[in-house]
């Protein structure tokens, strides 16, 4: 298995919303949206169905309850203003009708996009916008929300190593993919 990055580039990010949206392929919009706002890992984000993000009245959730795959916790994440905006756009081309029905669901089957897909998709929407040095795959859109939170939001690296999940913030800081670049710019900008 290869090590993955994040995005790094808000610019990028952009430039990926705005090229999905542009093709008209609001489930891939709505999975890259949810995915770096939500954090969630690709077995989880892949798993969801339509009746996990719908609340009673059919309206889309503000917090979504999951029992985490790999680590088998019970876990309440929040869906975020883009994160339900994206939803509703994709509900609004797609209805959501069965409550069972995954919520990114192949073009092919209806059944829900696999890993596999995932990597393509995402790798693909990468090179598209011209992100190309370096490896992306499933895991850089859970590593974009983290690497964006601490650099863009300065969240303390311990809260994003709770969200994550990881057990020291060492994990958390070689999951994000702090670069030597990095720590020479603190470097420089600290002059005490």
């Amino acid at each position: 298995m290869h090590r993955v990055e994040p995005i790094r580039d808000p610019r990028k990010v952009a430039a990926i919303k705005k090229m999905l949206r542009g093709e008209k392929s609001l489930r891939d919009h709505a999975l890259f949206v949810v995915g770096i706002n939500t954090a969630l890992r690709i077995s989880d984000l892949l798993a969801l169905t339509v009746g996990d993000v719908l609340d009673d009245k059919g309206e889309i959730s503000e917090f979504i309850e999951i029992r985490e795959r790999k680590t088998k916790r019970n876990a309440r994440v929040h869906l975020n203003e883009r994160a339900r905006a994206a939803l509703t756009e994709y509900f609004e081309r797609e209805p959501a009708t069965d409550p069972e029905r995954a919520l990114f669901c192949s073009r092919r089957s209806n059944r829900p996009i696999d890993r596999t897909r995932a990597w393509t998709l995402i790798n693909g929407w990468c090179e598209a916008v011209g992100l190309t040095q370096s490896r992306y795959g499933t895991h850089t859109l859970r590593k974009t929300w983290g690497y964006m939170a601490r650099k863009l939001h300065s969240v303390p690296i311990e809260l994003i190593q709770a969200k994550l999940g990881h057990a020291t913030p060492a994990v958390t800081k070689r999951y994000l993919g702090i670069t030597d670049e990095e720590i020479t710019d603190v470097e420089r900008r600290v002059v005490l």
